[in-house]
């Protein structure tokens, strides 16, 4: 038998507890250690999780343990430092979305993945969900005909705390990297064409981070839309219209299902068994590690680089963007 694959766990809030549970599930993987700066914390998640060690400093994690990869789960502005305190050790690295800030961050450390030919992945649990390999089966079988339009609404009302991470800038707060991110990922992943034109608007809070965004894109031959928010509960879908019929997906980012509509027959369904994608990119990372690769056939870095350009193109919208006080927007 396999000897389990040993992770370490950077962060240990929410998300971590996740990745833990997910780990278990697999059946292939396990996690050794667990590291995180908040006293008692990282203690505290490993005697939940029945794991080996935790440490209150990272690279002391790395230096005294041997691990197969690490996943980063610690807030979006500690993720370029952490993946390439990482790379220092030649540590393979799944990090949570958003990876980067930036696309001069990304381009950075892909280059440097490239260069030691160590592993680096996002961790864009939406490209793994079977749900969207369905859709692309529908579409590439031609049921709907060709797309012409597509909208993706991902949002909910956030807590307006300046000090939580949705709106605390130096935490790496804003829509686009909690929310648009899932946006963009899904479109691009369904529709597999080049982007010939993107309109960006933006709302910008008194923290300065994104609190919302609409976003315009043309393909050829088709439009879309989408719309990111933390400022009001939204219907979570995503929506591809074709000639013939339309693909609707609920809460397009877990894994809770889609439908087919022809026009003139009864509505097709498909189900997946586990909400969140978790268990699904774990086994990538395993599979692409035990094989020597450096990044994922279905979340290659060229994935993670569009999305950062997309966040150079909002946050150089932020200037001109409207703004709104925060307290006065949003109760808590």
């Amino acid at each position: 038998m396999e000897k389990k694959f040993r992770f370490g766990i950077m962060g240990a809030g929410n998300i971590a507890e996740e990745f833990c549970q997910s780990v278990e599930k697999t059946g292939i993987a396990c996690v050794a250690a667990v590291a995180g700066r908040t006293p008692g914390k990282a203690a505290r998640l490993a005697e939940k999780y029945g794991i080996a060690a935790s440490y209150q400093d990272y690279e002391e994690m790395l230096k005294h343990e041997e691990l197969d990869a690490v996943y980063i789960a610690a807030t979006t502005n500690a993720h370029y430092t952490l993946t390439m305190l990482c790379l220092d050790y030649r540590m393979p690295v799944l990090c949570e979305k958003a990876m980067f800030t930036n696309s001069r961050d990304a381009q950075e450390v892909f280059l440097r993945s490239r260069q030691m030919g160590v592993f680096v992945m996002e961790g864009m649990w939406s490209r793994f969900l079977p749900k969207m390999e369905q859709v692309r089966r529908w579409i590439s079988d031609g049921k709907i005909g060709n797309i012409r339009f597509a909208s993706v609404d991902i949002g909910f009302r956030a807590s307006a705390n300046p000090e939580n991470r949705y709106f605390n800038r130096a935490l790496g707060g804003g829509a686009m990297y909690d929310l648009t991110v899932y946006c963009y990922d899904i479109l691009t992943a369904i529709i597999q064409k080049p982007i010939r034109d993107i309109q960006i608007q933006s709302v910008w809070t008194d923290t300065d981070v994104d609190a919302q965004e609409q976003i315009l894109l043309q393909f050829e031959g088709c439009q879309a839309r989408i719309s990111a928010t933390f400022l009001a509960n939204v219907d979570n879908r995503a929506v591809f219209y074709g000639e013939k019929g339309k693909i609707v997906m609920e809460f397009p980012h877990f894994g809770r299902g889609c439908s087919l509509h022809i026009e003139g027959q009864e509505p097709e369904y498909f189900e997946d068994s586990e909400e969140k994608g978790f268990v699904y990119e774990i086994r990538e990372v395993v599979e692409c590690v035990r094989h020597g690769k450096i990044e994922s056939e279905t979340a290659p870095h060229s994935m993670t680089l569009e999305a950062s350009r997309l966040y150079d193109q909002i946050l150089a919208s932020r200037e001109t963007a409207e703004r709104i006080c925060l307290l006065s927007s949003v109760s808590n």
